[in-house]
C-alpha cells in the first residue's frame, strides 16, 4: 500500500505534545510512559499473555535499542483467537448492518482520541516521522468511517427468471484472518479490519513482529468498544501465528498485505487445507513515465513524492523506476537530486523529521547491497548512495538516485523497498511502455504528459491496477487499489473491498 492516503488527518489538538505543536522532549517523555506497560494479546475481549508465556524483544530502528518486550504468540494462541472469533460471530453477524456500522464508527472515534499515542508508538517502533504517523492514524480513522458509511451497500437483487421470486443476499464468511506488514503499522491494523467487520465477520489480526506496539494498543482501545471476540489481535515472532491462521480449517477468508514471496506461500499453505478466499496486496516495481512535453520540474516533483521518501521508500506503491525521455532526463535528474539534498536525519519523534529510518538492520544491509550491486553493474549515483554523511545514529539511508540504469540491472527489476530511485532513459513511446510493463509486478504507474490523448493511451497500456496521470503517490477513498500480475489479487479502499468480505447466496421462492 502507498504511503499517502488522501484523507483528512485526525485532529490531535486536545492531546498534549501532539505533532502539530509538541516538542521532541515532550514526545520522548510520553513515549517513555507508553512503553512502561505490560503488553497483552487481545483474545476474546481480554488482554492475555502468550500460552507459552514467552516474550520477544522489540527494538527501535533509531536507537537500535530494545524498547519493549511483547507476548510471543504461538500456534495455540492463534487457535484460541480463532475460537473466540468463531464464538462471537453469530451474534455479530446477526446485528443489523447499521448497528455494526455504529460500533465501527465508535471505534474510529476512540482511535482518533488516541491519535498522538498511536503515532508515537509507530514512530519509535518503525522509525517513520511522527507527523507522518499521525497522518496514518487520520487515514485509518477516515477508512473506518468510510466503510461504516457503506454498510447498506451489502445488498442483493431480484431477478425475474420466472413467475416465482428469485433474489440474492450477501452474508459474511465468518472468521477472517488479516495479516499486515510493518510499514504502516496502525494504519493497516485499523483500516484493514474495517470492511470485514462492517460486512459481519469477526477478525483475527496478525501485526508484523517488527512493529507490533500500536496494534497492541489498538487492542486495548477496541476491547472498550467492540463485543468480546469480534476483534482479536495476536502477534508472534516468526511464522507460527500466520501459518496457523492460514491453515486453520475454520478460516475461509484471508487478507494479506506484504511481499510477493509471502503471498505465494500463503496461497500454497491455504490450498493444502481447504478452498479459501484470499486477497493479496503484494509488491511493486512501479514506473513513473516522464514524456518530453511534460514540465521537468513537475516530473521531478512527482518522482520525489511518488517514491515516498518520508517512509524511506518502504512502500509497495512507490514509483521506484523513473522512466524519463532522454531530452529532459538530465534536467529532471538534477532537480530530483537538488530536492533531496540537505535533508535532516533526526529522531522520528522530532516534529522536524522529514524522513524515517529503515525498519531493521537486516533490511538496511539488504538495501545497501542493492546500491553497491547497481554501481558494480555500471549505474551512477546522482545523489545519496549510502548512510548520510555525518549521521551516526539510526538506520538511515540517504535518498538515492541511480542514473544510467539499464533494463537488465537488478535495481530495474527487483523490489528494493528502500529509498532508491532507478532512472532509465528512452526515446520512443512504445519503448517507454514496454519498459514499464517489463517487470513481474503491476501495482501502480504514473504518466506525466500534457498531451491528453497520450495520457489516456499510455495509462490504458500500462499493466497495472492503479494509475496516476500528472501525479504520483496518494490514494483516494472510493478508488479501488490493488495490483495486476504478481502484485496481488483483489481490490481495497472501495466498495469492492466491502463486498469481497461477503458471500452471495441465491434464494428461489416458489410461489
Amino acid at each position: 500500500m502507498s504511503a499517502g492516503l488522501s484523507t483528512p488527518s485526525a485532529s490531535s489538538a486536545s492531546t498534549p505534545g501532539s505533532p502539530a505543536g509538541g516538542s521532541l522532549a515532550a514526545n520522548e517523555a510520553r513515549v517513555a510512559e507508553l512503553l512502561d506497560t505490560e503488553w497483552g494479546l487481545l483474545i476474546g475481549g481480554e488482554l492475555v499473555e502468550s500460552a507459552s508465556e514467552r516474550n520477544f524483544e522489540v527494538s527501535s530502528p533509531y536507537s537500535e535499542e530494545v524498547i519493549a518486550r511483547v507476548p510471543d504468540g504461538s500456534a495455540e494462541d492463534a487457535r484460541r483467537a480463532v475460537a473466540a472469533a468463531g464464538a462471537a460471530f453469530p451474534d455479530w453477524a446477526a446485528l443489523p448492518a447499521t448497528a455494526r456500522a455504529d460500533l465501527v464508527r465508535a471505534l474510529a472515534d476512540a482511535i482518533e482520541a488516541r491519535t498522538h499515542d498511536l503515532a508515537l508508538l509507530d514512530a519509535i517502533d518503525g522509525g517513520a516521522p511522527i507527523a507522518a504517523m499521525a497522518a496514518d492514524v487520520g487515514a485509518s480513522v477516515a477508512t473506518l468511517r468510510y466503510f461504516a458509511g457503506l454498510a447498506l451497500e451489502l445488498k442483493g437483487y431480484t431477478t425475474p427468471a420466472t413467475t416465482n421470486l428469485h433474489f440474492t443476499e450477501r452474508q459474511p464468511y465468518g472468521v477472517v484472518a488479516k495479516i499486515i506488514p510493518f510499514n504502516h503499522p496502525v494504519m493497516f491494523a485499523a483500516s484493514k479490519i474495517a470492511a470485514p467487520l462492517v460486512a459481519g465477520n469477526t477478525v483475527v489480526l496478525k501485526p508484523a513482529e517488527a512493529t507490533p506496539l500500536s496494534a497492541l494498543l489498538l487492542g486495548e482501545i477496541a476491547r472498550q468498544v467492540l463485543p468480546p471476540g469480534v476483534l482479536n489481535i495476536v502477534v508472534g515472532d516468526g511464522l507460527a501465528v500466520p501459518d496457523a491462521l492460514v491453515r486453520h480449517p475454520d478460516v475461509f477468508r484471508i487478507g494479506f498485505t506484504g511481499s510477493e514471496s509471502a503471498g505465494r506461500a500463503i496461497q500454497r499453505a491455504a490450498a493444502e487445507v481447504a478452498v479459501k478466499m484470499i486477497t493479496l496486496e503484494l509488491g511493486g516495481k512501479n514506473a513513473l513515465l516522464g514524456f518530453p512535453d511534460a514540465d521537468p520540474a513537475e516530473v521531478a516533483d512527482g518522482a520525489v513524492r511518488g517514491m515516498n521518501f518520508t517512509w524511506s521508500g518502504q512502500s509497495c506503491g512507490s514509483t521506484s523506476r523513473l522512466l524519463v525521455h532522454e531530452s529532459i532526463a538530465d534536467e529532471v535528474v538534477a532537480r530530483v537530486a537538488a530536492t533531496l539534498a540537505d535533508r535532516p536525519f533526526v529522531s522520528p519523534l522530532d516534529p522536524a523529521a522529514v524522513q524515517g529510518t529503515i525498519v531493521n538492520r537486516r533490511q538496511y544491509d539488504r538495501i545497501l547491497g542493492y546500491i553497491d550491486g547497481a554501481v558494480a553493474e555500471g549505474a551512477r549515483v546522482a545523489t545519496g548512495g549510502g548512510r548520510p554523511v555525518g549521521v551516526s545514529r539510526g538506520l538511515f539511508i540517504a535518498p538515492t538516485v541511480l542514473d544510467g540504469v539499464l533494463p537488465a540491472h537488478r535495481v530495474a527489476n527487483e523490489e528494493i523497498f528502500g529509498p532508491v530511485l532507478s532512472v532509465l532513459r528512452w526515446t520512443e513511446e512504445a519503448e517507454a511502455v514496454a519498459l514499464a510493463n517489463s517487470v513481474r509486478y503491476g501495482l501502480t504507474g504514473s504518466v506525466y504528459t500534457n498531451d491528453i490523448r497520450r495520457a489516456h493511451r499510455v495509462a490504458r497500456a500500462l499493466d497495472t491496477g492503479f494509475v496516476w496521470i500528472n501525479g504520483a503517490g496518494p490514494h483516494y477513498l472510493g478508488m479501488p487499489f490493488g495490483g495486476w500480475k504478481n502484485s496481488g489479487t483483489g481490490r481495497e479502499e472501495a466498495l469492492e473491498e466491502l463486498l469481497s468480505y461477503s458471500q452471495v447466496k441465491s434464494v428461489n421462492v416458489m410461489l
